[in-house]
């Protein structure tokens, strides 16, 4: 089985990490369990709360693509600790995120939560389906029945540093012209 650290950080990314100093932080978190190649309690329901989310794919040669999914919470539906589903909508019908992921199975899921700062990354692959049970079960009252869905299987997570997570501002009332 490939270790989490293995799915996040290439051996590229291992190099830039020894490059700047950071790489020996990383391997001992790695070897400590601190990357996750499951779903915790937290993470759960954290994903749960979720009605924004952000699929990342790529295509066989490499061109990328980040998609954005939205639904009232629950819209990303737990279906156990390494496997999430949502329903696929054809939007705009360019149909890229299908069609990367016909070709090239790994995806990323990046959650985030402007208000409390804090942020999920999610590696993995994620494929889609038309089977009837899969698709009913991913179905909520927010993603109503599409016949098709996305399949997200989770090889490794990390919550990100909040240090740079802007928080919204409330806003301030209008003023009129007199």
């Amino acid at each position: 089985m490939i270790h989490p650290d293995e799915v996040m950080f290439s051996c590229s990314v291992r190099a830039e990490q020894a490059r700047h100093g950071s790489r020996e932080a990383y391997a001992r978190r790695a070897t400590n369990g601190g990357f996750a190649s499951e779903l915790s309690d937290d993470a759960i329901a954290f994903i749960r709360q979720r009605d924004s989310i952000y699929l990342a794919t790529a295509s066989a040669d490499g061109q990328p693509y980040v998609q954005h999914r939205g639904g009232s919470p629950g819209f990303v539906v737990v279906l156990d600790r390494q496997t999430l589903g949502f329903a696929e909508y054809p939007g705009n019908r360019q149909f890229i995120t299908s069609g990367n992921l016909a070709e090239n199975e790994r995806a990323f899921l990046f959650l985030m939560d402007y208000a409390n700062a804090r942020r999920l990354k999610l590696w993995g692959s994620a494929r889609t389906t038309e089977e009837p049970d899969t698709v009913a079960r991913v179905t909520t009252a927010s993603a109503p029945e599409t016949g098709r869905a996305i399949l997200f299987t989770v090889r490794a997570s990390d919550w990100n540093c909040s240090k740079y997570i802007p928080r919204p501002v409330a806003p301030t009332g209008t003023e009129s012209e007199s």
